[in-house]
């Protein structure tokens, strides 16, 4: 491959998206804005968006490497400054730019003294040429492979201590595009409908040998369509196959503590025909707006959404109401970097207790909601023990009138008897846990 080339211009829409990215979300957002602005042409808008998305999943590293270049924390630097430096870090570490390149990255200090103070041009200027000639010390295993996979250290290490040396199976996984997912809604079309629909727009796709109503589709192609008239919805398999292992019947009641932004109560309403009760919870408001728009468009009639905490949901709706419970639990969400890329770098190790110490409030909710008989599901797009699992352990300790059920179809058998995980490099699906949980009678 040749030496990257990229001009004054191009350099300056990256910088602006880089730091717009950090204002406006989603960052694909922020990047059309700047790029605009720039008024960067279809023919180089591929190869700088690429840069601009390798930012993002580098996000962690390149700061460690302002870090130690610069002596501080790169989140207490002037926003530019920032900007400016993740993107000369990406460049000149690691891409192999020109020269003429090189010197567009030096007239970044001027177009940075520009936009904040000049001393900030100036200590840009004189740092330059220890960000071009940065060599990286990989002296552990660990180190090598947060440079190849880019994963925070702590993270490859649990990674490594589950799964020994197929995690970095796991960690290649991580890094692929998964194909676009989506779930046929058998209450407004059959599998049938949607693949000829599919045929007919030319888009090759697969149907999942495990889930019968998801569809991958291969080529790059937008769904809109579909999603609108409500054929179909965007889910991954491992996301389906939870309402399909919990498999709500027609009339009975159902809660989906933790409901937003709709996949599975919208796929338990259509394993239940529409007919019975679901009392969908949440409590982000932008999420919740999206759920309702998705059971509306599926044609869901049974869901009643209520905007209050999961743990909550006792107090409101009454004890031992329920014969099955719902609970895609909130979690570090480690299992979906395929589908969110920059999520990476916000896995933070200290943060998992927090989330940890939610899950057992909402699982103990869940229970109270539960009938003699009645079924609950305990589920999250988590690959970390402590978030699956361990809350499983704590929580049939205190509850003896519980009991596992045991789960075998369609992934692999997880770390504790009966559980059931879904693995990314294994099954090409986002990382999901499973424990189906029943409450014993009298």
């Amino acid at each position: 491959m040749g030496k990257l080339k990229l001009s004054d211009r191009q350099l300056y829409a990256l910088v602006e998206a880089v730091k717009l990215g950090e204002e406006v979300k989603p960052s694909q957002q922020a990047k059309r804005k700047a790029f605009a602005k720039y008024k960067i042409e279809d023919w180089e808008n591929s190869k700088l968006t690429g840069i601009f998305y390798s930012i993002q999943r580098r996000l962690g590293l390149i700061d460690e490497i302002v870090e130690e270049l610069v002596g501080v924390s790169p989140l207490i630097l002037d926003p530019w400054l920032r900007a400016t430096l993740r993107v000369a870090i990406e460049v000149a570490v690691f891409r192999n730019p020109n020269e003429k390149t090189i010197q567009h990255l030096k007239g970044l200090a001027k177009f940075l003294s520009k936009r904040t103070h000049p001393y900030v041009g100036y200590y840009y200027y004189d740092l330059l040429p220890r960000v071009i000639n940065y060599i990286p010390k990989l002296n552990t295993e660990e180190k090598r492979l947060k440079w190849e996979y880019l994963f925070p250290e702590w993270f490859i290490a649990r990674m490594k201590a589950l799964l020994g040396e197929e995690a970095e199976e796991l960690l290649k996984a991580l890094n692929e595009t998964l194909p676009t997912s989506i779930r046929v809604n058998q209450l407004k079309a059959s599998v049938e409908e949607v693949e000829d629909y599919l045929k007919k727009k030319h888009v090759l796709f697969e149907r999942s040998n495990r889930v019968g109503t998801i569809i991958r589709i291969i080529d790059p192609f937008n769904p809109e369509w579909l999603f609108n008239r409500g054929w179909a919805i965007a889910q991954e398999e491992a996301s389906a196959v939870a309402s399909l292992v919990l498999a709500p019947k027609p009339g009975e009641t159902v809660v989906d503590l933790a409901a937003a932004p709709g996949g599975k109560t919208s796929h338990m309403a259509e394993l239940m025909e529409n007919k019975g009760k679901i009392y969908a919870f949440d409590v982000d408001k932008a999420r919740i707006k999206r759920m309702e728009e998705v059971l509306k468009r599926t044609g869901v009639e049974i869901a009643e959404v209520i905007k209050a905490d999961g743990r909550k949901a006792p107090e409101l709706l009454g004890e031992e109401i329920a014969d099955k419970v719902m609970l895609d639990a909130p979690c570090t969400s480690d299992g979906t970097i395929a589908k969110n890329p920059e999520l990476r770098w916000r896995l933070k190790e200290k943060n998992i207790p927090k989330v940890v110490t939610l899950q057992k409030e909402l699982i103990e909710s869940a229970w109270k909601l539960l009938k003699p008989g009645g079924r609950l599901l305990y589920s999250t797009c988590s690959m970390l023990p402590e978030e699956n699992e361990e809350v499983i352990k704590w929580f049939l300790e205190r509850h003896p009138d519980a009991k596992l059920v045991p789960l075998s179809w369609p992934y692999d058998p997880g770390f504790l008897e009966g559980t059931m995980r879904a693995w990314p490099h294994r099954h090409r699906t986002i990382g999901f846990f499973y424990a189906l949980i029943e409450k014993r009678r009298g």
